[in-house]
């Protein structure tokens, strides 16, 4: 099994009772690890070792969530059943059967919000050559991205439980967790909101009976010559989104 590219390694900055606060190399391989994950959008056709995938998905299992209450359930497809699924989601999308289980709309962004969705989206169909007012041209983009990107592989994570929003916000440190594992196994990942948007679809395609659909993760090997992998997206200053009490 290929092992993961960050590894934990000794420091001298042990405290005298024995636990482990950190150190200069634990804090550099942090940065690499958190800040070189990225959404990949175009991928390798080979498929990911399943020992690989077991490790990455065993890893995110290490999650935090309320009381250890673990509220989530995750299915994985590839081979054969991944292109069943990609051609009924493909489907759907042309029929309009939309079954989302959490609700969606633009409303829910304010203006600052919307300011930088623009100029991610900006920055992501100039990569693909689509011109800002060609929404023909972008709504077949997003039709394609049902196919998972190219990716062989797909993840679909389901909160269970009653599936309200605290439990969404445990599945969200899953979901951290889950792409931070597959960054440190040198595996892509693109969590994808619209494969949400067909929840019934999926459902029906793997037969699953628990569970609300939060977000559908597509993963493999990046196809590093892709220009859409090559698109930079800007975060937010400390200053914009955090503010210190004292």
């Amino acid at each position: 099994m290929s092992g993961p590219v960050f590894t934990r390694t000794r420091t001298s900055e042990t405290p005298a009772g024995g636990t482990q606060t950190g150190g200069t190399r634990t804090r550099e391989y942090a940065e690499q690890l958190i800040r070189g994950r990225r959404a990949t959008r175009a991928f390798r056709p080979e498929p990911v070792p399943e020992d690989v995938v077991r490790a990455v998905f065993s890893l995110a299992g290490a999650a935090p969530s309320n009381s250890n209450a673990q509220p989530w359930r995750i299915e994985i497809v590839g081979g054969a059943r991944r292109d069943r699924l990609a051609d009924a989601l493909r489907t759907a999308h042309t029929e309009r059967r939309v079954t989302a289980d959490y609700p969606y709309s633009e409303d829910m962004y304010a203006p600052v919000h919307q300011e930088r969705r623009a100029a991610f989206g900006a920055g992501l169909y100039g990569a693909l050559g689509i011109g800002p007012d060609d929404h023909p041209a972008r709504a077949a983009y997003d039709a394609e991205s049902l196919g998972f990107y190219g990716a062989p592989h797909a993840a679909f994570l389901f909160v269970t439980g009653d599936g309200g929003p605290r439990l969404a916000a445990d599945a969200g440190a899953y979901l951290q967790t889950l792409l931070l594992a597959m960054t440190a196994y040198s595996v892509a990942s693109c969590p994808q909101g619209l494969l949400s948007f067909y929840a019934d679809t999926v459902r029906d395609e793997l037969r699953v009976a628990e569970g609300k659909l939060l977000v559908g993760i597509s993963f493999g090997y990046a196809d590093e010559k892709a220009l859409v992998n090559q698109v930079a997206t800007d975060r937010a200053a400390l200053a914009a989104t955090t503010t210190f009490h004292s």
